[in-house]
């Protein structure tokens, strides 16, 4: 019975969700990092659950879509909460017609639709790569699904793939997320809320395991887990507006204006959210006047439930948490007997780095150089009686070397790369086992023989190697710190720039990066066009998520 299956599954998928409250929270950066995404979400699902419970045992599917939708409206809990419950009604809603004694395939799927119809239309001005992105992407894939021969358990197992894969291009539809090494926080509660009912549908235990450590890397999770590099945002500036406010509101009468109401809202904040019919809502809006969004709704009805949070003060718990985590992490650091510290500048670069055997990464880069007390902080963490610094930069070499010789816990040395890609040769040249100097004298020696190549965009008008103009917004691939290819598309002029070394001196392997604005379509066909200019080269194609070079690359 598909009542038997929501009131079992739908309590179950909400503790998991409550179990992940924390981790969910620490991903929130959009709109506001205020840390509390998943405690919304959870507390939301909470109230739902306690609405379906309180009905009697033989409650029809329609007493069940009530029920959430009452219990979500009225639990709703800031902005991701007000949106998660629009999801939950529409489909709920959309469950209505389903076959009673199952849902089929082309009954999920419709519920879907209908779940996107609601959650949209909720939200004045939806954004890509989060939570609606997901349940976007996922009904599409049930709209396929429903087409073919599928069963429902089949349908279900691929709906789960396609959240966690939506959750992990997330950064790639909104610049925040990447710069801040996440994926959406709500988008990654929908996955996880959606995984966990599944689980309890399928007879598994309701809850998600923890796929940072569990899941094998071919696994959508994994592809997730592969993004998220938490950082801490010291310098972040806050929102214009400090005060989530949400109350529930009850209209006084039935001729209330819902589109003239959601505009003041929005002349006296953002994130403006006003759901529910007539006479009951539920109305969420950051905003510096709290006070006057409640006169002004008092004039039109009653209001009760009221929550007004300091975005500010939440924000700050948030990075404290981070750092936090970060410190016990790094006290419960096992000593080594060698250990190392690189320079990155992207996401994928540092995973790469840690999975050659780095300890810690030091964020920076062409135009965010660490400091020498950076470097001197990752060489103590690092908790090694020997510490080898690898700075991947010419303008970082300096600070790397005052920080090895301030250091006072261990000994360090640095290995001179210019790059992160000659960092992935030293790394292979370890030995772990060896001395702190034939490690340096190997890795130094390892690197000379990579030539490194990138690829850019010009800021302002100069000149190339030849002396031919460079203009603002030409393309420009550089090699050895020289310009020496210009043009207007990042694929000719990296092809060029690689046929132009391989003609100076035949290579073997290219390894390759795609910078943070290069999409994962752009890579493929730049990958596939250098197979065609070089058949006889090795690719290696990885994601880097550097900043501002959309290419950079190795040859040796």
């Amino acid at each position: 019975m598909i009542t038997t299956v929501i009131r079992t599954c739908f309590p179950a998928a909400a503790k998991a969700v409550a179990k992940k409250a924390d981790e969910i929270n620490k991903l929130n950066v959009f709109p506001v990092p205020d840390g509390d995404t998943g405690t919304n979400m959870s507390l939301t699902l909470n109230t739902v659950v306690s609405e379906v419970e309180a009905l009697p045992k033989d409650a029809s599917i329609k007493d069940i879509a009530a029920a959430i939708t009452h219990g979500s409206l009225m639990g709703a809990r800031g902005n991701s909460g007000v949106i998660t419950s629009q999801i939950l009604r529409g489909i709920a809603e959309g469950l209505v017609d389903a076959h009673p004694s199952g849902a089929t395939p082309q009954d999920v799927a419709a519920a879907l639709r209908n779940g996107v119809k609601v959650a949209f239309k909720a939200v004045r001005k939806p954004v890509e790569g989060t939570i609606l992105t997901v349940l976007k992407d996922v009904s599409a894939r049930a709209d396929q699904l429903e087409k073919t021969r599928i069963t429902t358990p089949e349908m279900l197992d691929a709906l789960v793939i396609e959240a966690y894969e939506s959750v992990a291009r997330t950064p790639d539809l909104l610049p925040v997320l990447k710069e801040n090494g996440v994926v959406d926080s709500g988008a990654f509660g929908l996955a996880t809320l959606i995984e966990a009912f599944v689980n309890a549908y399928e007879g598994k235990a309701g809850e998600v395991s923890d796929f940072k450590t569990t899941v094998d890397s071919d696994d959508a999770k994994a592809q997730v887990a592969n993004v998220v590099d938490i950082e801490i945002n010291d310098d972040w500036t806050g929102s214009e507006f400090r005060y989530c406010t949400e109350f529930l509101f009850h209209a006084d009468s039935p001729d209330f204006d819902e589109e003239a109401n959601l505009r003041y809202l929005s002349s006296m904040g953002d994130c403006e959210l006003l759901v529910g019919a007539n006479p009951d809502y539920k109305i969420h809006v950051h905003t510096n006047r709290p006070d006057r969004v409640l006169r002004h709704m008092l004039h039109r009805g009653q209001i009760f439930n009221v929550f007004v949070h300091n975005m500010d003060l939440e924000a700050q718990e948030r990075t404290e948490g981070i750092r936090a985590d970060k410190e016990e992490a790094a006290a419960n650091r096992p000593h080594k007997a060698l250990g190392f510290v690189a320079v990155a500048a992207g996401s994928g670069q540092a995973e790469i780095l840690r999975s050659l055997g780095v300890d810690v990464i030091v964020e920076g880069g062409q135009t965010m150089n660490p400091s020498t007390a950076d470097i001197l902080k990752a060489i103590e963490e690092a908790n090694a009686d020997s510490v080898i610094v690898l700075p991947n930069n010419g303008n970082i070499r300096m600070a790397a070397e005052a920080a090895v010789s301030a250091c006072d816990n261990c000994t360090a040395s640095v290995v001179p790369t210019k790059s992160v890609l000659q960092a992935f040769s030293a790394m292979f040249a370890v030995d772990t086992e060896g001395t702190l100097e034939d490690n340096v004298d190997e890795m130094t020696e390892a690197i000379a023989d990579v030539r490194d190549g990138e690829v850019t965009t010009a800021v302002r008008d100069s000149q190339a190697a030849d002396g031919s103009p460079i203009h603002a917004g030409d393309v420009m691939g550089i090699e050895g710190g020289a310009i020496t290819v210009v043009g207007s598309d990042v694929t000719d002029v990296t092809v060029r720039i690689i046929n132009r070394m391989q003609e100076d001196e035949e290579g073997d392997t290219l390894t390759i990066l795609a910078g943070s604005d290069l999409s994962n379509e752009d890579f493929d066909a730049l990958v596939a066009a250098i197979e065609d200019a070089q058949p006889d080269l090795e690719i290696d194609a990885h994601r880097g998520e550097q900043p501002l070079y959309p290419v950079v690359f190795s040859i040796e």
